[in-house]
């Protein structure tokens, strides 16, 4: 007998990541979410752009203006934070 075994996807809109709170593994603010970076014609997200909490401490993320650009791939989970690994 097979079983059928149904995989959910979560989703988090960006609209309610928008000024949501990053926070590293070692529990370090690192800033607020200010906006999402996406590849036009993949649509895979790249990097989150976000206005640093203090100038030190961000030393190694791209910056632009007053933010920091943290790749997307070190995302570790989005909930009431976003928490990234460094």
């Amino acid at each position: 007998m097979s079983r059928i075994i149904r995989k959910t996807k979560s989703s988090v809109s960006a609209k309610a990541l928008n000024h949501k709170r990053v926070v590293d593994t070692r529990g370090s603010e690192l800033g607020i979410l200010h906006n999402i970076v996406a590849d036009a014609e993949t649509g895979m997200l790249i990097e989150l752009k976000a206005k640093p909490k203090a100038k030190h401490g961000t030393s190694e993320f791209k910056k632009e203006g007053n933010h920091i650009f943290i790749p997307f791939d070190a995302v570790k989970g989005i909930k009431d934070v976003i928490l990234v690994e460094r």
